[in-house]
C-alpha cells in the first residue's frame, strides 16, 4: 500500500508537469506530419530530429523527434512558407523546401528516406556508426560493435557494460538484480539456454555480436517469461548491397576464439553465412571448504574439510546460414538454420578430513578420504526458422508470421570415487550417464493496424511446445568386487511436455498533449505433462492461466530529454531441471535434487527513467524501479546428519534443492552517463544500487535485508585517425541471499586498436587483471545446524590479441552534398 501511495503522488507529479507544459503551448495554426526510415533497410529511425524554418529565417521555428515508428509531428502557429531539415546521427541530413502552411491545414510528407553517411576506402565503403548506448522507448541497444576492449571476448565481456546489466567471476548474469532472464538469439528462443547459460554466453565470441537489446519492462507483445525481462543477443548481419564480410582471430592466456561472417546481395535477394568458435584454455582452480554442522540426535559436532582443486576446460561453436527475399515489395520472407555445440570437461581431487566432536568439545576421532571426480558435458542444438512479413498500401499496417524451432541432443556424464586413507581404498563411487534431448516449436502472429494517425492497434498470439526427454543411468560401485552395478535408486527417467498458448493486445495512442501511452494485455494458458520415475504415483499437474498487464508512458518534455513511466508483470516457470527429483550423489557429502512441488514464481515491476541527450556531447540516464517476487524460487540447502537413499545411508550431508522461498522486494536506482568531453576522449559510467530484502516462508529466523551496487567506468582516447586506447573496471559488491553471503567481484581491462590497411584491418590488445593471478572468491553458508566457509582461487588473468580484416566492395552509389533532396518522400 506504501508502494502504491508512492507511484500515484509520481504519476500526478507527472501529469501535472505535463498539463503545464501542455497549456503553455501556444495553439497551432496548421500540423506537418512524416515518417523517417532508413532507406536500406527500409526501418523506421527512433530519435531523428526534424527542425522547422520559417523561410528566410536561419533560426529554427520549432522541432520535434521521431518515436519508435519513427513518425514525428510539427505544430505550426502561423500560416505561410517554411523548410524542413530531417537529421539523425550516422545519416546523411534531407531538407525540403518551400512548403506552404495554411490556417488549420495538415500536410503529410509521408515516408522520407534517409541515406546513411559513408567513405570510400577503394574497395571497401565504410557506414558512419551508431551510438554505443541507444535507449528507445521500450529498450536499450548496446550497440557492441563500437565496444574496444571486449574485442577477443566472449557475450558475458559485453554484457558487463550495459547498464543494469551484472555478470559475475563465473559468467552468470542478473539484469536489475534478477537471474531470471529471458535470453533471445536474433529474436528467437533457443534450447542451449536451457541447458547452461553461463557456459553458452561464454561460448560465444563478441567479434560475432552486431547489438545486444535490453528489455527491462517488456510490453504484452513479448513472453511473459523472465522476471529480470529479456535479453536479445543480435548477430552481425549486413543487408547493404554486394559482396562483404569480415574475419576475427583471438589468441590469449584464457580463451581464444575466432569468426568469420559473410554477406551477399543482389537485389530483392540477401544471404548471410557465419561460422565461429570459441576455446576456454584448461585452467587450475583450487577450492578450501569447512562445513562445521550439528547433529543434534547424538549431541555432536562435526567438522569436515575439503582441500583440492579442479582443471576446466569449455569449448564452442556455431554456424549459421540465413536468407531473405522480398517479393513485389509488400512480401518479405526470411528463413534461418543455426547449428551450435557447446561443451566442457573438469577433473577435480580433493582430501578431505571429518572430525567429530562430543558435547564437551573432545574429539571423538578423524575420517581421513580423498576424493576423485571427472565430468562432462556436451550439447548439440539446431534452430530452424521461417518468417513472413506483409506489409499494405495502408501506412504501419503490417502482418507477421513466423515458425521457429530449436532441438538439442545434450549429455552429462560423471564419475566419482571415493578412497578411504591412508591405505587409498575405495569403499565408495558412482559412474553416471545422462543423455537428453529438447526440442521447443513456437509459432507466432503479430498484426499491427493504424486505427488513426496518431493511435495503433496491435494483436496475435504464439503457441510454444516443449517435450523433453532425460534418462539419467547409474552405476554404484561395489567396494567388494571393485566392479559398477546399475543403482535403481539413483536412476531415473523423465519426459516434460508443455504447452503455452498466448494471446495479446497492445495500444498505443497520446493522451491528449500530456503523453504518449503504450497499455497492453497478455494471457498465457500453461498446460503441463511431466512424468517423474522417481515418484511411486504420478499426481496431474493442473494447467494455469497467467493474465500479464502492462503500461508503459513516456513524455518528451523537449528535444532533448523525455520521461518514461512503466509497470508490467512477469512470470518464471520452473524448468524440468529444477522439478527433477533425481538425487544426484556425485559428492556424497553435498547431494542435490530437484522438487516436483515447485510454483511458478510470479513478479510485478514497476520503473520510472529519465533521459537526456547531449547530442554530440553524450548522453545521460537515470531509472529506478521497484520489484516485487511472490513464490521466489531459490536454491535451499537443508543439513542431515544421516540420509537413507535406497540401500545406502549418508552421514553428514547437505542437501541442495530448489524451493519457493517466499517473497522478495527490490528496490533500486541506476544512473547512467556517457560524456564525449572532446572528439578524443570519452567517459562513461554506470552506478547500480538496490535494496534487497528477502521474506523466507520456510523458516522465519531466515531473513535477508542487504544493500547491494554494481559500479563500473570506461574511458576511451583516440590518440590518432587510426590508434584508440581503453579503459574499463568493473565492481559488484558482495550479494547476501537467504541463506548465506556471497562475494565481491572486481576487475579491469586495459585495450589498445591500431587499424591498417586504410582501416580495412585491425590489431587489438587487450589485458584483464594484469597485475593479480586469481581472483579469491570467499562465500559463507548457512542454516539450521550448519555453517560453510569455501574459498575459490580463480584463474582470471588474461593477456590477448585480436586480428580483424573486413573484407568486400559494397555497390553504394556516390552520395549528393548534405542538405539537398537526397531522399524524397515516397509512397
Amino acid at each position: 500500500m506504501h508502494f502504491n501511495r508512492i507511484l500515484t503522488v509520481c504519476f500526478l507529479l507527472f501529469s501535472l508537469h505535463a498539463s503545464s507544459q501542455s497549456s503553455a503551448n501556444i495553439s497551432s495554426s496548421g500540423e506537418i506530419t512524416g515518417t523517417i526510415l532508413d532507406s536500406v533497410s527500409k526501418l523506421p529511425i527512433e530519435y531523428s530530429t526534424i527542425s522547422l524554418f520559417e523561410e528566410g529565417n536561419e533560426k529554427p521555428l520549432g522541432g520535434s523527434i521521431t518515436n519508435t515508428q519513427g513518425k514525428f509531428k510539427l505544430e505550426v502557429s502561423k500560416p505561410g512558407y517554411f523548410n524542413i531539415l530531417v537529421e539523425s546521427i550516422g545519416y546523411i541530413s534531407y531538407t525540403t523546401h518551400h512548403l506552404l502552411i495554411d490556417k488549420n491545414s495538415f500536410k503529410n510528407l509521408g515516408k522520407i528516406l534517409l541515406v546513411k553517411k559513408v567513405t570510400s576506402l577503394q574497395a571497401v565503403t565504410i557506414t558512419s556508426s551508431q551510438k554505443l548506448i541507444e535507449n528507445k522507448m521500450d529498450k536499450m541497444v548496446f550497440n557492441a560493435e563500437k565496444d574496444l576492449s571486449s574485442q577477443g571476448g566472449v557475450v558475458t565481456d559485453i554484457l558487463k557494460k550495459i547498464p543494469q546489466v551484472s555478470v559475475d567471476v563465473d559468467g552468470n548474469v542478473e539484469l536489475a538484480g534478477s537471474t531470471s532472464i529471458r535470453f533471445l538469439i536474433d529474436g528467437k528462443p533457443s534450447t542451449a539456454f536451457g541447458s547452461n547459460i553461463a557456459d553458452v554466453l561464454q561460448s560465444i565470441p563478441a567479434s560475432q555480436i552486431k547489438s545486444i537489446e535490453v528489455i527491462t519492462n517488456p510490453g504484452a507483445k513479448y513472453d511473459a517469461e523472465g522476471l529480470g525481462g529479456i535479453i536479445n543477443i543480435i548477430l552481425k548481419h549486413n543487408s547493404a548491397k554486394g559482396i562483404n564480410g569480415s574475419v576475427s582471430l583471438t589468441a590469449a592466456s584464457r580463451n581464444e576464439n575466432g569468426s568469420f561472417n559473410l554477406s551477399v546481395r543482389n537485389g530483392n535477394l540477401g544471404v548471410n553465412a557465419f561460422v565461429n568458435g570459441n576455446v576456454r584454455i584448461p585452467a587450475t582452480t583450487p577450492l578450501t571448504s569447512t562445513r562445521i554442522s550439528q547433529d543434534t540426535s547424538l549431541n555432536e559436532q562435526v567438522i569436515l574439510n575439503q582441500d583440492g582443486s579442479s582443471r576446466f576446460y569449455r569449448y564452442g561453436a556455431q554456424s549459421g546460414l540465413s536468407i531473405d527475399y522480398t517479393l513485389q515489395k509488400k512480401n518479405n520472407f526470411t528463413f534461418s538454420v543455426n547449428d551450435n555445440l557447446f561443451g566442457n570437461s573438469n577433473n577435480a581431487l580433493q582430501n578431505q578430513n571429518q572430525t567429530s566432536f562430543d558435547n564437551q568439545g573432545a574429539s571423538l576421532g578423524t575420517i581421513f578420504s580423498s576424493s576423485e571426480t571427472q565430468s562432462g558435458f556436451s550439447l548439440h542444438s539446431i534452430n530452424l526458422s521461417l518468417d513472413y512479413k506483409r506489409t499494405f498500401d495502408k501506412e504501419d499496417r503490417e502482418l507477421d508470421i513466423g515458425i521457429h524451432s530449436s532441438t538439442d541432443h545434450n549429455n552429462f556424464n560423471s564419475v566419482n570415487t571415493q578412497f578411504n586413507q591412508p591405505v587409498d581404498t575405495a569403499y565408495y563411487g558412482t559412474n553416471n550417464t545422462n543423455p537428453g534431448t529438447e526440442a521447443e516449436t513456437e509459432i507466432v502472429l503479430d498484426y499491427t493496424e493504424p486505427i488513426s494517425k496518431k493511435v495503433t492497434l496491435g494483436v496475435g498470439g504464439k503457441m510454444v511446445f516443449t517435450d523433453i526427454h532425460s534418462v539419467s543411468n547409474v552405476l554404484s560401485l561395489q567396494p567388494g568386487t571393485g566392479e559398477y552395478a546399475y543403482d535403481s535408486t539413483l536412476s531415473n527417467y523423465l519426459r516434460y511436455r508443455q504447452q503455452v498458448y498466448a494471446l495479446y493486445s497492445e495500444l498505443n495512442f497520446p493522451v491528449s498533449t500530456w503523453f504518449d501511452a503504450k497499455v497492453g494485455l497478455r494471457y498465457e494458458r500453461t498446460e503441463l505433462n511431466p512424468f517423474f520415475s522417481d515418484i511411486p504415483q504420478q499426481v496431474a499437474e493442473p494447467g494455469y492461466n497467467t493474465w500479464v498487464p502492462s503500461v508503459f508512458l513516456i513524455r518528451k518534455l523537449n528535444d532533448n530529454q523525455s520521461l518514461k513511466l512503466s509497470y508490467s508483470k512477469r512470470i518464471e516457470r520452473p524448468d524440468y531441471r529444477e522439478l527433477n527429483p533425481f538425487i544426484n550423489t556425485t559428492d556424497p557429502y553435498n547431494i542435490t535434487t530437484g522438487n516436483p512441488y515447485l510454483q511458478p514464481e510470479i513478479g510485478h515491476r514497476f520503473e520510472l527513467g529519465w533521459n537526456y541527450d547531449l547530442n554530440s556531447g553524450g548522453s545521460f540516464m537515470i531509472s529506478a524501479f521497484y520489484r516485487l517476487n511472490q513464490n521466489d524460487i531459490q536454491p535451499y540447502v537443508v543439513y542431515y546428519a544421516s540420509l537413507p537413499v535406497g540401500d545406502t545411508v549418508y552421514k553428514n550431508v547437505a542437501v541442495s534443492t530448489s524451493q519457493n522461498i517466499g517473497t522478495e522486494k527490490n528496490l533500486g536506482v541506476n544512473l547512467f552517463s556517457d560524456l564525449h568531453l572532446n572528439t578524443k576522449f570519452n567517459i562513461r559510467t554506470n552506478i547500480f544500487l538496490f535494496y534487497r530484502q528477502g521474506i523466507n516462508t520456510l523458516d522465519s529466523n531466515l531473513k535477508v535485508e542487504s544493500f547491494n551496487y554494481r559500479i563500473n567506468m570506461n574511458l576511451s582516447y583516440n590518440f590518432s585517425s587510426t590508434l584508440a586506447g581503453e579503459f574499463f573496471a568493473n565492481f559488484n559488491s558482495p550479494r547476501n541471499e537467504i541463506q548465506g553471503k556471497y562475494p565481491s567481484f572486481s576487475s579491469y581491462t586495459l585495450a589498445f586498436r591500431k587499424q591498417i590497411w586504410k582501416k580495412k584491418g585491425s590489431i587489438a590488445l587487450t589485458g584483464t587483471n594484469i597485475f593479480s593471478e586469481y581472483l579469491n572468491q570467499t562465500t559463507e553458508l548457512f542454516g539450521p545446524n550448519f555453517t560453510v566457509n569455501s574459498t575459490r582461487k580463480i584463474p582470471f588473468r588474461s593477456i590477448g590479441i585480436n586480428f580483424t580484416w573486413k573484407f568486400g566492395k559494397l555497390e553504394f552509389k556516390k552520395p549528393k552534398p548534405e542538405n539537398t533532396d537526397l531522399a524524397a518522400p515516397v509512397e
